[in-house]
């Protein structure tokens, strides 16, 4: 499971958990044998895979690097110009197909510059699938809003897999931050801690439920709503999904964590 990515921005590193130091500071692509060479325990291995499969990457001091996470530049503009190109093809044109075939080529226009970077082609491959999905609906349809109903079904999706995942006490917050955290699954040992990753996965269910709240009434206005219904898939994508990561990442930090930094703190002072 992994944390829901924008409908696929702020650059700068969350705040430090205090667990930096400790966990060796290695990055989402490191490797469990990198670790071990770097003298790090093998549990610090093992978060910085879990967190680069599950789309979080660390920076060298232990943070979480946000922008990164998020896809990097190149990512959210994968995420983002598909739909934008639809929406002003459509507006110009007033005509479904050419919109469809014009957001399509955008889509497949990043797979073949990851081509080019020798990049991995699963996020581009992923973002062609998805936009083809879309296109393929509201072509059936004729209905140029029903190009943004999948991602209604997807949202819905991870808000029900998340809130079952607190239900059964296995946070999905907990799964990947605790990971990056170097706390392993000790988290589940301590009730405050599973509490806190619980509190943390509802803010991202709530950023999920926040865009069905707006945008489906938006959708069922048809083509009046088109306009609003895109603008506001494209600001509740990459910068809402940012903000609600972060706060979930301040929500969940460990007590202990805040001790030493308030302790550094009075350290200094003397």
């Amino acid at each position: 499971m992994t944390v829901p990515q924008p409908d696929r921005s702020s650059g700068e590193a969350l705040p430090d958990d205090g667990q930096g130091a400790r966990t060796g500071g290695g990055t989402g692509n490191t490797s469990a044998a990198g670790a071990k060479a770097d003298g790090a325990s093998p549990m610090a291995g093992m978060a910085a895979e879990y967190a680069a499969k599950a789309g979080l990457h660390r920076t060298h001091d232990g943070r979480v690097d946000v922008l990164k996470s998020a896809g990097g530049v190149q990512g959210i503009a994968e995420s983002i110009l598909p739909g934008l190109v639809f929406l002003v093809a459509f507006t110009v044109t007033q005509d479904l197909t050419p919109s469809l075939v014009a957001a399509l080529a955008a889509a497949a226009v990043f797979t073949v510059v990851r081509l080019v970077q020798r990049r991995p082609l699963t996020q581009a491959l992923a973002g062609v699938l998805g936009v083809g999905i879309s296109a393929w609906l509201a072509n059936t349809t004729g209905k140029a809003e029903d190009f943004y109903l999948p991602g209604f079904f997807t949202n819905g999706a991870y808000i029900l897999a998340m809130v079952i995942s607190i239900a059964a006490k296995w946070p999905v917050a907990g799964l990947l931050f605790g990971f990056i955290r170097n706390e392993g699954l000790d988290w589940r040992k301590d009730p405050s801690r599973v509490r806190a990753y619980q509190l943390g996965t509802w803010i991202i269910v709530g950023v999920l439920a926040l865009r069905l709240l707006v945008q489906v009434p938006l959708y069922l206005m048809g083509p009046d709503g088109l306009a609003a219904l895109a603008t506001t898939r494209l600001i509740m994508g990459a910068p809402l999904y940012i903000l609600g990561v972060w706060i979930a990442w301040l929500v969940t930090r460990p007590a202990a964590a805040e001790g030493a930094e308030n302790g550094g703190a009075e350290a200094s002072k003397a």
